[in-house]
């Protein structure tokens, strides 16, 4: 019996204001939105469709859940991005889980492929961020779950390391390098490659 592979994007229902506050602290509430808002969409188009996994919509707030189709919706809930990441593998149906932020717009089929085929020989694998964060966590979630996010300095240029630390030893396998856009320069940096605006 095959055992299902799940993606899980999680993201904030893109709203003006809300959301991406960093980013707006630098170009305005309006580009903010706007790049949320490209950014889902971008990534729903390329990952929603495949399949090889089951797409899921982690969603903040918990409710409305219909802009998320034709994804299933499941909440984050309340908490740090560890509390919530630990929630959302818990609820899911058995199989390998792979979480990837939707402030990645960058990130490929290939690459979600990519982790899931780690996941055949590792406990988990991470994409790292430019920042020193990630851009993709997957767990491969058998015979045991270890859910290594307890004690992780959440949004510094220490959590991929806190994180790994946090898998004692356990085979993690690596991803290539991304960009999380979570500020002024590096929506620069993503806008300034051609065809992106």
């Amino acid at each position: 019996m095959a055992v299902d592979r799940h993606l899980v994007l999680f993201a904030r229902k893109p709203r003006y204001g809300v959301g991406k506050r960093r980013l707006a602290a630098d170009v305005g509430d309006l580009e903010a939105l706007r790049f949320a808002r490209a950014s889902l969409d971008r990534l729903r188009r390329t990952l929603g469709s495949d399949p090889r996994w089951t797409l899921w919509i982690a969603v903040s707030p918990d409710r409305p859940t219909d802009w998320t189709a034709p994804a299933r919706a499941i909440a984050q809930g309340s908490g740090d991005l560890g509390d919530r990441m630990s929630r959302v593998v818990r609820a899911l149906p058995p199989g390998p889980v792979v979480i990837l932020g939707a402030d990645t717009p960058t990130v490929t089929r290939q690459d979600v492929a990519n982790a899931f085929y780690a996941l055949g020989r590792h406990d988990a694998v991470f994409g790292p961020a430019r920042d020193g964060g990630y851009w993709l966590v997957g767990l491969r979630r058998r015979p045991r779950l270890h859910l290594p996010f307890d004690g992780v300095r959440w949004s510094t240029e220490h959590a991929l390391a806190d994180t790994m630390a946090a898998m004692q030893g356990r085979p993690v396998a690596l991803l290539r390098e991304q960009e999380d856009i979570d500020d002024g320069p590096s929506l620069r940096r993503y806008l300034s490659v051609p065809g992106r605006r």
